[in-house]
């Protein structure tokens, strides 16, 4: 059935990831079987026109919602925001392993989060525990190269312009390859979780910035 029309099935799983049930916790507040509803959401069976007077008033839905498509997403208007990311005022933290720069923090509430990153730790037992925080990141080699450790892949060595993207919750480090002092990187954290930046500057412990 095309996106302009709607089944049952579809309107149903929809209703019900908004209202984070499950199947049984669906069937228990509108009195209706766990089989019959994942046959009704698979587009297998529909339901008589008493259940779906009896969906409705218990789960407090118009009749009309049982057949809607999902509401109009309000349009996203551009919010302007702009900010220069230079390192004389960047929020800088200095850790065993790492210098810290943290840039553009004067916005608030970003969805990404750029960091310039000074590694100086040369080998594994040097740097510790692999480090996880919530999101992902991409990093991209500035200066020297790196050795990149990841909890479940072979280890990578990257040059100056080469990448590479993680998922941040996968243990990970970023080590100064040999025959270098240091090597400097870019790297740009991202996540859903609102909390991101507290969760990054809480891998610092008590450093002080």
């Amino acid at each position: 059935m095309s996106a302009d029309h709607p089944t049952l099935g579809s309107v149903l799983r929809r209703i019900r990831a908004e209202r984070g049930w499950t199947l049984k916790e669906m069937s228990a507040k509108s009195g209706i079987p766990i089989s019959t509803l994942s046959k009704v959401e698979h587009d297998r069976l529909t339901l008589t026109y008493d259940k779906l007077q009896q969906l409705s008033r218990r789960l407090n839905l118009r009749m009309s919602d049982l057949f809607a498509e999902e509401p109009d997403k309000p349009e996203r208007r551009p919010m302007a925001r702009r900010s220069l990311g230079r390192l004389d005022n960047a929020f800088r933290v200095e850790t065993q392993n790492y210098d810290y720069h943290y840039l553009c923090t004067d916005l608030r509430r970003k969805r990404m989060i750029p960091i310039i990153t000074r590694i100086r730790a040369h080998s594994a037992e040097e740097f510790g525990e692999l480090v996880r925080h919530p999101g992902e990141e991409l990093v991209v080699v500035l200066e020297g190269e790196v050795v990149v450790q990841t909890e479940y892949y072979d280890t990578v060595t990257l040059k100056p312009g080469e990448s590479i993207y993680i998922d941040s919750t996968m243990g990970h480090a970023y080590l100064v390859a040999p025959g270098f002092d240091e090597a400097v990187v870019l790297g740009v954290c991202a996540g859903d979780d609102e909390g991101l930046m507290d969760s990054l500057m809480s891998l610092h412990g008590e450093v002080a910035a």
